[in-house]
């Protein structure tokens, strides 16, 4: 009566060929064993802000400049032409008439 016997699926077991957890985790306790009686020098610390902080302005120069310049501020040329977009519509409006 094999035949109408439905079989299990397998379990999905992951097995990684590239590294060894098993190892990685005894060598971790080893370092931290080592560590706290000295033989090693303590381990630095992975993240912090203050040492990513500005790395990525100092390899582009288009952030530098951007960070150089500041935020916000209108070149005169775009308000020279801003001003005198303003005045022929001033004009516009007072008089009715577009030519000067």
């Amino acid at each position: 009566m094999g035949m109408f016997k439905t079989r299990q699926p397998r379990k999905f077991r992951r097995i990684s060929i590239y590294t060894d957890e098993r190892r990685e985790k005894l060598e971790q306790l080893v370092n931290d064993y080592k560590r706290e009686t000295g033989e090693l020098p303590p381990a630095q610390e992975d993240y912090t802000k203050d040492r990513f902080k500005g790395k990525f302005s100092q390899f582009t120069p288009r952030a530098q400049r951007y960070a150089e310049g500041g935020r916000g501020m209108i070149k005169w040329p775009v308000a020279l032409v801003a001003v005198i977009a303003l005045f022929m519509l001033l004009r516009w409006i007072m008089t009715g008439d577009i030519h000067f």
